[in-house]
């Protein structure tokens, strides 16, 4: 009988774990300075990945972060997040002096949203980043506006 409770016990809390969120992962479209894919998937409750493949300076970027998110003014499926992470990529441009590899560290502060309707996450965020290795430079331009698909 003790196994059957604790089963149970068990059981309703994996699945109240799992439903805490809007969505567990989420899979769209980022736009902004560098514009290209985004996937996000919640870990848990409020800790979260996201990967980034995105285009800028004539070259790619991947990026990978890791987010917590908590809830945003009071309102529904509404969110504020903040993370870290890493990105490698490349570039080519005149205005970073040719081509060349690069690495180096972001952060990232947000905004996300859920639809109840239908199966739509858009977010708003600022990612700035410090590349360590390339072209050695601080960029506080990584804003952009993402628009996923949630399931």
């Amino acid at each position: 009988m003790k196994k059957i409770v604790l089963s149970l016990v068990l059981t309703i809390f994996v699945l109240s774990f799992a439903n805490a969120q809007d969505y567990k992962t989420a899979v769209g479209l980022r736009g902004g300075w560098g514009y290209g894919l985004t996937i996000k998937h919640f870990l848990g409750e409020k800790s979260a990945v996201e990967g980034l493949l995105s285009s800028r300076w004539s070259g790619f970027e991947i990026t990978g972060l890791y987010e917590i998110h908590n809830p945003a003014f009071e309102v529904d499926r509404l969110k504020w997040f903040y993370g870290v992470g890493g990105h490698l990529g490349s570039y080519g441009s005149s205005y970073l002096g040719g081509t060349g590899i690069m690495i180096g560290v972001d952060g990232i502060l947000g905004l996300d949203y859920s639809f109840t309707e239908f199966p739509i996450n858009i977010s708003v965020d600022w990612k700035p980043s410090f590349n360590i290795i390339g072209y050695s430079h601080f960029y506080p331009d990584g804003g952009a506006f993402s628009i996923r698909y949630t399931f």
